[in-house]
């Protein structure tokens, strides 16, 4: 893009100076054609070169409206998975088990504990009362997941809908296990393509965008939480959109 504008500034400088040189030697019968024709060259360069500019900083502002409201719906999901995880013992692989379990389910709350009771065996060894410590876990009651995580809202029954970028999107969502140390452990991902969020904006822009390599950006072709091939409930965007865990 800067070559572009360096070009495009040079043409018009040296397009300037044709106007002068004409003015100067071209017979008086041809300037006005020939001025016209140059000065409707310049127009259009000095337009092409404010759309290098403007274009890409306009792309910047929808893309980052767009990326924090995705990111907003990629944190109530992470938010139910991880509840539903905490219940169940595992991750939900449709969004309508995740729904259903955030309409019913409810978090125990529960309380604990040090207490002592006499330990029999020692007591029989030593002939003397022998106690041993442990820990006693109280249930103290339940509270409705759905109220916890949403209060009164009821956004996560369309939390699977893209709210920005192509009509209809919905996010892609996976969740199983992978074993590490020879244990099962439960992943997830849930996600969207970022030509899906800017399916309307410069074609060209967007592919640099599924191309970005950067600390301050979202790296890769999507925005994303969770991983199907880590152990990981983080999102894959920087920190200027917020917290990603």
């Amino acid at each position: 893009m800067l070559t572009f504008i360096l070009i495009a500034v040079a043409v018009i400088l040296v397009t300037i100076g044709l106007v002068k040189l004409i003015d100067k030697f071209i017979p008086s019968k041809l300037k006005p054609v020939l001025n016209i024709v140059l000065w409707v060259i310049i127009g259009y360069l000095g337009y092409q070169t404010y759309q290098s500019i403007y274009e890409p900083i306009q792309f910047n502002k929808t893309k980052n409206k767009r990326y924090a409201k995705v990111i907003e719906s990629l944190r109530d999901i992470r938010n139910a998975q991880l509840a539903h995880r905490q219940v169940t013992g595992k991750f939900a692989d449709k969004f309508e088990n995740l729904i259903k379990f955030i309409d019913t389910a409810e978090y125990t709350i529960t309380q604990r504990r040090d207490s002592s009771i006499i330990d029999k065996e020692l007591t029989k060894l030593y002939q003397v009362d022998t106690y041993k410590d442990i820990v006693i876990i109280d249930t103290l009651g339940f509270v409705s997941v759905k109220d916890s995580l949403f209060k009164k809202s009821d956004r996560y029954k369309t939390m699977m809908n893209v709210p920005v970028g192509k009509p209809d999107a919905k996010f892609e969502l996976k969740a199983g296990f992978i074993e590490q140390n020879k244990l099962k452990i439960p992943v997830f991902e849930a996600k969207v393509k970022k030509d899906v969020i800017l399916f309307d904006q410069n074609k060209d822009l967007l592919i640099q965008e599924n191309q970005v390599v950067s600390v301050d950006g979202v790296n890769g072709n999507a925005l994303k939480v969770g991983s199907m091939d880590e152990v990981k409930t983080n999102g894959n965007w920087p920190k200027t959109y917020g917290s990603n865990e």
